[in-house]
Formats: structure tokens, C-alpha cells, sequence
């Protein structure tokens, strides 16, 4: 009886499989719609889910190949194709949003005998015609393993599933996220925040970060990692300093704050502005896309500052921890993702939830979401 009872639950649980992988096959060849705004996120066991902010709900989810982490996303300009840092930070892959077909793959591992990881060092040119990456690679050796000289590696976006670099350039140590400006430069950040020429490799410092010579600051705290194409067109990163009251520098008065480096993606200005007290820990923050003077911040809180004021307007309790934070393109709506498998809704103005949309999968983790109009 056990052995008829566990064939017929072996039988059902493959008839489910099917059943699941057969709508999980139709939903992968659902179009996106013309005119609706979406957002692309990341998780476990390795999803790429697109939810429809018109209904805030799942729209369709495409399975990705190899393993997941970290699933940081970059969009092609069209929209029509989500790049994803994947395969515990070793390959880049390209998916057709319409049809969740895979159109491209790029190993950061290029030589012989290396191994080689992005630490979230990647995004699509301007034009979307090349994807830009930074490998820090280890050859392997029989005794030993020697840690190579990081280097900046251009694709063509057109190259297919088996991409080599068209380009590659020494690059300095400690680079993480990275954008492209509407003339070409890409904008990358580090110990400094440079400006690189993609076409000689060559790096120059746009916004000095851990030498930058702000009288009666302290050298910047930097950990960001959310690498975000923006509606305002913009490459934004937190920093957190302690501003002294006097040459003596002394702690114990010094002012702890929190402010941001901006680069205008359009124009290539750039921005180094306090705007706020340090009282806690944000993962990732966004200006409003509708009032630039407002500055959302989330870790275990949300909160809402005043730029110019440097002043704390409001701020709402988080049932958890949430560490990519983002924007509907009116601005009225702020959509939390990472850690868990769901995407808390809040209001802007009050500041209240107003929703939450659960993921099939498991955790976020430290994904990067991406809002995109279609």
C-alpha cells in the first residue's frame, strides 16, 4: 500500500511539475505592453521577474541558466533587454524581455587559466550597442594563485551567447558600479568616482571620494552597490563623512552626515551634497523623480529628507529590512526590493504602504531593481 501511495504521490508531483513548467513556458512568452511602466528584479533560485506597476502585480517571470547571485540588472536603451550579473558574479547574461530568450553571454573569465568576478562593475552603453564590464581576475596556478591586474572588458551587445571582448584595458583596483553618459563617457565608481574614455581605456578622477579635499570633513564612507538607471537620468551613490567644527577635528563634536555624489548623465555635471544627519544605516537612496529636493533613503527604515534643509521629513517602519529602493516615473510611488521575496508599495507623499507583491522564489537578496517604461 505505501509503495502504490508513493507512486501515485510521484505521479502527481510530476503532473504538477508539468503543469507548472507549462504556464511558467506561457508566461515567458507574454510581450510586454507599449505604454506601461515595469520593474525587473531578481531572486532565488534564479527568477527574473517583470511586475506591471499599472496593477502592481506579477506579470511574468523568465527562468535564468547557471546559478543565482547577484542579480544585478542593466537595461538595453529600448527596453527590450534586461543584462543581468548572474552565476555568483562570474557571467553576464542577456534576456529578451518579451520572450525571456537568452540573446547573450559573457564569461568575465577570459584567459586561460583564470577565474574572474565583476563585483557589480557592469552596464550597457548609451546606445546600447556595447556592454561594459570590469573583471578582477585570478590565474590558478598548480601551487599557488596569483591576483592579476583588473581590467576594463567591452562587448559588442550584438556578439550572442559566446561574447569576447572587443576592448580591454588595464583598470584600477576596487571598482564597483558604473553608468553611461549621453556622450559616451562611462562613469565608473571606486576609490574616486572616474570618467573613462571606452575607446583608450583611459580613467580620470570626476569626483574625489576617498581624496577629496573638503575643508573640516573627513574622508567619505562609501558602500553602494545598487546600480540604478534612473528616471532622472542620473549616476548616484551615498556617501557618510563627519564634518569637525574645528582644525582640531575632534569626534566627539564633529557632525556625522549623510549626503550623495551625482553625475548628470545628460550633461556630465556633477554633485557632491550633504543632506542630512547620520542617525542610521541606508543601503540605497533616490532623489524624488518629481522634486529633486527630496531624498528617500531604506535599510530598516524608510525615510524621507529635505535636501536643502538637511533635515529629516518623515519616515515609515519597514516589516523587514529592504535594500534597493525605487521610483514609479510620476514619482508618486516608492517600490522596495532585496532581502526577502517581496516588493513593498509606498506612498510618497504620506509616506504609508500602500501595497506589497509577493515573488514566487526565494530571497532578493542584494538584487538591483530597474523601473522602465515601455
Amino acid at each position: 500500500m505505501l509503495h502504490t501511495a508513493t507512486r501515485g504521490l510521484a505521479a502527481m508531483a510530476v503532473l504538477g511539475a508539468c503543469t507548472f513548467n507549462a504556464q511558467a513556458a506561457l508566461d515567458e512568452s507574454k510581450p510586454l505592453n507599449a505604454g506601461h511602466e515595469y520593474m525587473a528584479v531578481t531572486n532565488y533560485p534564479n527568477n527574473l521577474h517583470i511586475i506591471d506597476l499599472q496593477t502592481d502585480s506579477l506579470y511574468k517571470t523568465c527562468q535564468m541558466p547557471d546559478a543565482f547571485g547577484p542579480g544585478s540588472v542593466q537595461l538595453s536603451p529600448d527596453r527590450k533587454i534586461a543584462y543581468v550579473l548572474n552565476n555568483h558574479y562570474a557571467d553576464i547574461y542577456g534576456v529578451e524581455l518579451d520572450s525571456c530568450k537568452q540573446v547573450f553571454h559573457a564569461s568575465i573569465s577570459q584567459l586561460p587559466g583564470e577565474k574572474a568576478r565583476s563585483m557589480f562593475a557592469f552596464t550597457v552603453s548609451h546606445d546600447g550597442k556595447e556592454l561594459y564590464t570590469i573583471a578582477n581576475p585570478t590565474q590558478i596556478l598548480n601551487d599557488h594563485y596569483v591576483v592579476k591586474q583588473p581590467r576594463l572588458d567591452v562587448y559588442a551587445a550584438d556578439a550572442g551567447l559566446d561574447a569576447k571582448p572587443v576592448r580591454s584595458f588595464p583598470a584600477p583596483r576596487q571598482l564597483t558600479i558604473m553608468q553611461s553618459g549621453d556622450d559616451g563617457t562611462l562613469y565608473v565608481a571606486g576609490a574616486d568616482i572616474y570618467k573613462v574614455n571606452v575607446q583608450s581605456g583611459k580613467f580620470d578622477v570626476l569626483i574625489p571620494s576617498r581624496h577629496w579635499k573638503r575643508p573640516l570633513y573627513s574622508a567619505p564612507d562609501v558602500l553602494y552597490v545598487w546600480n540604478q538607471q534612473t528616471w532622472r537620468h542620473d549616476f548616484s551613490l551615498l556617501y557618510t563623512t563627519a564634518k569637525f567644527k574645528d582644525d582640531k577635528q575632534d569626534p566627539a563634536t564633529a557632525d556625522y552626515l549623510y549626503g550623495f555624489f551625482n553625475i548628470d548623465l545628460a550633461t556630465g555635471k556633477t554633485e557632491t551634497v550633504d543632506f542630512g544627519p547620520l542617525t542610521e544605516v541606508y543601503f540605497s537612496g533616490m532623489r524624488s523623480p518629481k522634486d529633486p529636493n527630496l531624498m528617500f533613503g531604506v535599510l530598516n527604515r524608510l525615510a524621507k529628507y529635505d535636501i536643502k534643509e538637511k533635515k529629516l521629513l518623515q519616515a515609515a517602519t519597514l516589516d523587514h529590512s529592504f535594500y534597493c529602493i525605487s521610483f514609479n516615473k510620476a514619482g508618486t510611488k516608492i517600490y522596495l526590493s532585496g532581502t526577502f521575496n517581496d516588493v513593498a508599495i509606498f506612498d510618497a507623499d504620506t509616506m504609508k504602504q500602500v501595497g506589497n507583491i509577493k515573488l514566487p522564489g526565494g530571497d532578493m537578496a542584494i538584487t538591483t531593481a530597474q523601473i522602465f517604461m515601455r
